[in-house]
């Protein structure tokens, strides 16, 4: 999975300041591990690696959460080119059609004596002069001029659609090219956290709490909450608790793997709700509720970006797609820097 949607001290938007926070944030915290191997420094404790390890992880959530905005943005933007380009066919196949009548009109005009020059200019390659030189349509009868008048609209109307079809494929391109740079960016973190990963599973130290974490059996996990959970809230809590177990791919909506974000759009469309497809949107799009009045079905939100989302269940718990590596699973809330949460409806 777009985004995709002046003189002064600073010029970042509220969507934009969250992501550059957490991006400065994250990359700060994985500098060190990524050091170059002559160095002779200090072995970082495992709990520096760990930190590393989510920083990282935490680039890569936000560099998909900017991919579904600009995949999002793309999918709109053909959807668009596709009905444009439809539309100019088939204006142009009505123009085409006049054309002929006009033809045959002319012909008749012919054959009597006369050939008006409106026949001639509405026949040129740029018909529509005509409009502005309307004087020539006097010269024809009355079932001529209208039949110039409806060419000269068709032609108008084809040549406006057209541009604006060439100025959708034009904004299509760049968002297609934007989709390529945040899909590097998503490798790359990916590329160093598994990086990572391998260099501390061949020091045999590091990350034993983390891979028990991430092989745990979620589907086993029992939910204190899910019980608490009423009408959509609870329609959308036993969507997200058929996906457990499903891996985590990033860009992913179902119905085989999901990204976070994608994981509760696709829950919550379940209990017939729409939600937008990025963190950032789905933060605004439902009123915002406080940590200590959650209720189950809330979407919670963490990091200083807000970059990550779940799905709360109650008891301090929810589900969510933790990232690369790690299944959709039961986890608490406690575990990511909390960041607001919010209760579709």
């Amino acid at each position: 999975m777009a985004s995709h949607r002046k003189p002064r001290c600073s010029t970042l938007t509220g969507r934009a300041r969250r992501t550059a926070a957490g991006v400065v944030g994250a990359a700060a915290a994985s500098v060190t591990v990524l050091a170059p191997a002559g160095h002779a420094e200090p072995r970082p404790a495992p709990e520096q690696v760990r930190a590393q390890l989510d920083g990282l992880y935490q680039e890569a959530e936000q560099a998909t959460q900017r991919y579904d905005g600009a995949r999002e943005q793309a999918e709109a933007l053909q959807r668009q080119v596709t009905a444009l380009q439809d539309d100019v066919a088939r204006r142009a196949a009505a123009m085409e059609a006049t054309r002929e009548r006009l033809g045959e009109l002319a012909a008749e005009q012919y054959r009597g004596g006369g050939f008006p020059p409106g026949f001639q200019l509405a026949l040129s390659d740029d018909p529509r002069q005509f409009l502005q030189r309307a004087g020539m349509l006097d010269q024809a009868g009355a079932v001529e001029r209208q039949v110039l008048e409806e060419f000269g609209r068709q032609r108008l109307a084809l040549d406006t659609r057209t541009a604006e079809a060439r100025l959708r494929l034009a904004d299509l391109d760049a968002r297609q090219r934007e989709l390529a740079a945040e899909k590097a960016t998503v490798q790359d973190r990916l590329n160093r956290a598994q990086a990572l990963l391998a260099r501390l599973a061949a020091e045999g130290r590091g990350t034993a709490d983390r891979a028990s974490r991430d092989s745990a059996r979620p589907d086993l996990d029992p939910d204190p909450g899910a019980f608490a959970a009423s009408g959509r809230a609870a329609e959308a809590i036993a969507f997200a608790r058929a996906q457990l177990g499903k891996p985590y791919v990033w860009g992913a909506t179902g119905p085989g793997s999901y990204d976070c974000s994608g994981l509760v759009q696709a829950a919550w469309a379940a209990a017939g709700v729409s939600l937008p497809r990025t963190t950032y949107d789905q933060i605004d799009a439902a009123r915002r509720v406080p940590r200590d009045a959650l209720q189950p079905g809330d979407l919670v939100f963490f990091y200083s970006g807000v970059t990550h989302v779940g799905l709360y269940t109650g008891g301090g718990r929810m589900i969510h797609a933790p990232h690369p590596g790690a299944p959709v699973r039961y986890e608490s809330i406690d575990v990511m820097p909390f960041a607001g949460a919010v209760r579709p409806s």
